[in-house]
């Protein structure tokens, strides 16, 4: 196998330097967790502890631990009680839930079906969601008893289970459709200090927590963009955990005697996703265009000299791993055959000047890639821009189309859901009416696509139902969404004092099991 560093000469590419040179530079440690407490290095700000505008992976583990839904996605990726102990199906349209007995949110007020009501509705509320858009249709909330009531649907909803596993509940007197930066949950911890700008909180252990006693006194959570100072903070004992870390970080530290790395295979699709917002007249407006930028990607060497292996490249519109997914296809590296379709499309060498935008940290070792790809279709005749954004930036301007054009994103796509359904709802569900207020995925609207998944969801027998979202995979990945896709692993390093960390294909686990060795 040819090794990273010898690709990137061969590619003429600089990637490698620019991260030896931010190694280099790294600040020494500063001192270890105070006794009884675990500190979390995250690759991404933790903006809120709410999530009813964005899920980042890492994310999830400290938004769960203060507040909880009614199920979640457990680690075989099916839906799992929490807050609920019973979440049935009992009429097509009807889901029939009952509230756990004796739960209470940390200020000793009890969980109360108003609660959930009120959830949904400023779910509902917020612009922008990225969750809303899993939801083809709210539920209604009707009491039936004090903790008994019914989730009822217009239309059928079977995965209704899946989807409230995200929708996390909050006392009604204290919830607002905008994300929660403090206040009372019902999870194993609560909030003392927080810092949005930094992106530093802390967590201390829920002492009325409703189930059993978390083994962690406190949970220090923080901000640490580079990963190589996640890493070099990790190794000298100032910070406990990291996850999302790339090929080369995870050599550093593998053998080391005191930190334990857990790979399992993931649920996140990470892309480079064309931009259906194009004029007709576009040449990337035509699936053949489309196909043909993929020959043109050598996604092998991509996978296994850069990515170092730890990925796998799709071989459908979402990740494996999910339930309901199939396969519908390989990527294949044919750069002649790319060509040739290009000339038959009438695109000459030099015609097709294409912009590719990501944010930095979107996926380990994305620097790399881009220029990666730049290089492989320059091979084929077609100019690359590159344009990377810093995290915080405003690259959510330009996904939208109101900050600048651009014609490949290079971004990822979470599946905390755990179900193939929703995912494809939530990517490729989009219509006229919601991309004039530009909340398609990037413009991507496919009217065989939408009256597949209103079959798929209207389907109550489960074996019929999944034979329509076969199809409707099939169909999406006929029309060319990305240019490549892979799927990574989920991949956590700690250090051996902590204990029972229990990796999820989510990338998340849960922090009131982890303990601390003696």
């Amino acid at each position: 196998m040819m090794s990273r560093r010898t690709l990137l000469k061969a590619l003429g590419v600089a990637g490698g330097a620019v991260a030896a040179g931010a190694l280099s530079g790294c600040a020494g440690p500063t001192g270890g967790p105070p006794p009884g407490s675990v500190t979390l290095g995250l690759n991404r700000s933790l903006v809120s502890l709410d999530n009813k505008l964005n899920q980042f992976d890492a994310a999830v583990t400290v938004q769960r631990a203060v507040r909880q839904g009614l199920t979640r996605i457990g680690p075989d990726l099916a839906p799992i009680p929490v807050l609920a102990d019973r979440f049935e199906l009992t009429a097509p349209t009807q889901w029939t839930v009952r509230l756990r007995e004796d739960v209470r949110y940390s200020d000793g007020t009890p969980l109360e079906i108003a609660d959930i009501e009120t959830a949904l509705a400023m779910y509902q509320q917020v612009s922008g969601s990225y969750l809303a858009a899993f939801f083809p249709e709210w539920p209604a909330v009707v009491p039936i008893d004090e903790r008994t009531f019914t989730l009822e649907t217009n239309r059928p909803l079977p995965v209704l289970d899946y989807l409230m596993a995200n929708v996390l509940i909050t006392p009604a007197a204290a919830n607002v459709p905008e994300e929660l930066q403090s206040g009372v949950g019902s999870g194993p911890y609560t909030v003392t200090a927080s810092n949005r700008g930094t992106g530093d909180y802390t967590l201390r252990r829920n002492e009325n927590y409703w189930a059993d006693r978390p083994r962690v006194d406190q949970v220090q959570v923080r901000f640490m963009p580079e990963e190589s100072n996640r890493v070099v903070a990790l190794r000298s004992g100032e910070i406990d955990i990291i996850d999302t870390i790339s090929p080369d970080s995870a050599e550093q530290l593998r053998g080391l005697a005191d930190i334990q790395i857990d790979h399992v295979k993931g649920t996140r699709l990470n892309q480079l996703f064309y931009n259906f917002r194009k004029p007709e007249d576009h040449p990337l407006s035509r699936a053949s265009v489309r196909q043909a930028l993929s020959f043109a990607v050598d996604g092998r060497r991509l996978a296994e000299d850069i990515l170092a292996g730890s990925v796998e490249a799709a071989r459908g519109p979402v990740a494996e791993t999910l339930n309901g997914s199939v396969v519908c296809g390989e990527y294949t590296y044919d750069p002649r055959r790319a060509k040739q379709m290009l000339e038959a499309e009438g695109i000459a060498d030099g015609d097709l000047n294409l912009t590719l935008i990501w944010e930095t940290g979107e996926f380990a070792s994305d620097t790399t890639v881009m220029e990666a790809v730049v290089q492989m279709l320059g091979d084929v005749g077609v100019s690359v821009r590159l344009r990377q954004f810093e995290p915080g930036g405003d690259i959510s301007e330009w996904r939208q189309g109101r900050g600048g054009d651009w014609d490949i994103l290079g971004n990822g796509y979470a599946s905390p859901v755990g179900a193939a359904l929703p995912i494809l709802q939530g990517m490729y569900g989009g219509t006229p009416e919601r991309e004039r207020t530009r909340d398609t995925y990037h413009g991507y609207v496919n009217p065989e696509v939408v009256a597949l998944l209103d079959e798929a969801y209207a389907e109550v027998d489960p074996d019929r139902r999944q034979v329509i979202t076969a199809e409707l995979q099939q169909v999406v990945w006929d029309s060319w969404p990305s240019m490549w896709a892979f799927v990574p692993n989920s991949v956590l390093a700690y250090r051996t004092r902590i204990s029972d960390v229990g990796l999820e294909p989510t990338n998340s686990y849960e922090l009131a099991r982890i303990g601390l060795e003696a």
